[in-house]
């Protein structure tokens, strides 16, 4: 009986912090329900993102412009990705494993070049 109470007792650290992480949520959750101002109109109902309305013909043409941006994003996405492991490898003084990342980073680079020159970040 006294090993299952100092079970308890380790794990009632988490049970509180997760009751007040819950409250906390919930809390927040209402505050802004009844505190935020709501004031909908046409604008603020209209797609966003992507410019195009909800509930169009699927089959429709759009920019490609739109691809080149989220190739953009995954350049970038990948880069950081790979860069927070990295710095523990390099930190440790493994020389391999900087020039592997200076290779990564130069074929990063090259697509990044790539997305400039055709215009990906130039918006009309």
């Amino acid at each position: 009986m006294d090993s299952i109470q100092s079970q308890v007792a380790d794990y009632l650290p988490i049970a509180i912090f997760l009751v007040i992480a819950a409250a906390l949520s919930v809390g927040f959750i209402l505050a802004s329900a009844v505190f935020a101002p709501s004031n909908p109109d046409p604008e603020k109902l209209s797609a966003y993102e992507c410019g195009f309305n909800a509930f169009d013909d699927a089959r429709m043409k759009f920019d490609v412009r739109f691809y080149l941006v989220a190739i953009l994003f995954i350049i970038f996405d990948l880069e950081v990705a790979f860069l927070f492991p990295w710095i523990f490898e390099v930190a440790a003084g493994n020389q391999a494993a900087f020039w592997s990342m200076m290779a990564f980073l130069g074929v990063l680079t090259v697509g990044f070049v790539y997305e400039w020159r055709r215009g990906a970040l130039e918006w009309e």
